[in-house]
């Protein structure tokens, strides 16, 4: 039967859907597309209406309702169409998918979606997808679903955060969703990913993003999904470890490995699924020896546990974070270049919490009513009110938080426990910071007084032993040692770990 054509109207249209189906959702070019393809909307209606665009796609796909009519279309035509199709599929089923990720959150079961999956084949079929075809787009709408539950939280209108959330979706997706579709679904363990950003910006968050996010295929006979996204992501602070242990906790150790090896121990890289993510925070603290070992995981996939000669492969994903300087790292040799150039497929910057205020100064606000909203609930307008006024109140203007969002969510437990954020130990801080400094500059201090007042004024900004050790390369009794020496107790009190 010789091939039909779509009119030319009718191809623009679904030429124009598919910038939008494969278009990242929090780009402005995706949002305008779909305003033009419904006349009249405004951004704000669309917002409220998400099913707007889904309505108009459904009676232009009737004439093509059957596998035989798309069958007919000429080939280019028979592709945008099926574009539409899946497009209509999914939007059938986002609200069991969001309930069904929402159940895996409460619950942390992953449990039967023999119902949701043959949904998606029957309709998907009655299009003309075969079934192999069909199971992978529903393990893609659920990937796309869960993408966006976990990137949309990360609030803010400002620019620097609506770049964070375009940039993790990329780093999800690639910036061409179709080559991902079609190819590198199943190849993104090659890719892994270096967070860069202060203390308390929410590079964990991030990263949990993007962990959560990973493709997972439908197992039919199982009448599940390969595996629970909610146990796929494993997170490991490389701070909190002495130097002697960090190898052990990566890649295990075998019973009698070295002393004190009493049995054997698995290390994150064997327990991570090969359908999750491996992260990484504060590499910027690990030595060059385990560098070494890490890039040797990155380039062969494999690694051996201590006292192993067994090789085992690593299939997850790796994503890294540190809130070090990463020039001034490699710069002073504390990081191999080889190993960051294996490191930083993708490098991801998170905005501090100045940076947000000073590119739009209602974040403030907006950010207090989100943390409010989550300690208290939704409806505690009056305690929004009395948190913004005692910030507003008791810190200067130009207060440059330096804790971050990290820092502004303990501001607001305060206010709601006290009823104000105390400048008695921000501006004692300050005092002592500037005390400090003059005293160093004047050559009046001591190499001991020198380094205990620096710890001190490193444990004011970063609060944990471990930190101010990490970041002085110093033992952390050593540093706990010069912290109870130089800080004062009444403005910053010493608190054990």
């Amino acid at each position: 039967m010789p091939d039909t054509r779509l009119k030319a109207s009718e191809r623009e249209f679904f030429a124009s859907l598919e910038r939008v189906v494969y278009g990242n959702p929090f780009s402005d070019e995706r949002e305008q597309t779909i305003q033009r393809l419904v006349p009249g909307a405004t951004s704000g209606q669309l917002a409220r209406d998400r099913e707007a665009l889904p309505r108009l796609v459904a009676p232009r796909l009737r004439e093509h309702a059957t596998a035989a009519d798309v069958q007919r279309l000429a080939e280019e035509d028979r592709r945008l169409v099926r574009v539409g199709f899946l497009y209509v599929c999914y939007h059938h089923h986002v609200p069991q998918l969001d309930e069904l990720i929402a159940r895996q959150v409460a619950s942390h079961e992953s449990p039967p979606v023999d119902r949701i999956a043959a949904s998606v084949i029957t309709e998907l079929a009655g299009c003309g997808f075969d079934e192999e075809v069909a199971l992978h787009y529903l393990a893609f709408f659920y990937q796309l679903r869960r993408a966006y539950y976990f990137i949309l939280p990360l609030t803010g209108q400002c620019e620097s955060m609506r770049q964070l959330r375009r940039d993790l979706w990329g780093n999800i997706f690639t910036h061409d969703m179709r080559s991902y579709r079609d190819g590198l679904w199943n190849r993104m363990e090659d890719f892994s990913t270096l967070l860069l950003g202060e203390t308390g910006t929410g590079k964990g968050e991030a990263a949990a993003a993007i962990g959560r996010s990973e493709y997972i295929p439908y197992r039919p006979e199982k009448r599940r999904f390969a595996t629970n996204f909610t146990d796929s992501f494993i997170s490991i602070n490389l701070s909190q470890f002495p130097e002697s242990i960090i190898e052990s906790e990566l890649f295990g150790h075998r019973k009698g490995s070295f002393t004190g090896a009493i049995d054997n121990h698995v290390g994150v890289f064997e327990t991570c699924d090969a359908h999750g993510a491996l992260f990484l925070d504060e590499i910027g603290e690990v030595s060059p020896p385990v560098q070494i070992k890490l890039l040797r995981v990155l380039q062969d996939r494999t690694f051996t546990s201590l006292g192993s000669h067994e090789p085992r492969r690593f299939a997850g994903r790796l994503i890294a974070a540190t809130n070090r300087s990463w020039t001034e790292l490699r710069a002073h040799g504390r990081f191999r270049d080889d190993f960051y150039y294996r490191l930083c497929s993708d490098v991801i910057r998170v905005p501090t919490l100045r940076q947000r205020i000073a590119e739009s100064p209602s974040e403030l606000e907006n950010l207090v009513r989100v943390v409010v909203a989550r300690i208290a609930g939704a409806q505690q307008t009056d305690l929004v009110s009395i948190a913004l006024e005692a910030i507003r109140r008791d810190l200067p203007r130009d207060y440059n938080w330096p804790g971050n969002v990290r820092e502004l969510e303990q501001a607001v437990r305060r206010i709601i426990l006290t009823g104000r954020y105390s400048l008695d130990v921000v501006a004692t801080s300050a005092n002592h910071e500037q005390e400090f400094s003059d005293l160093a500059r004047s050559g009046q201090l001591s190499a001991q007084q020198l380094l205990g007042r620096y710890c001190a004024m490193l444990y004011r900004q970063l609060g944990t032993y471990a930190e101010v050790a990490a970041r002085t390369g110093l033992d952390r009794r050593t540093a706990r040692k010069h912290i109870t020496d130089y800080v004062v107790p009444t403005d910053h009190p010493i608190q054990d770990e």
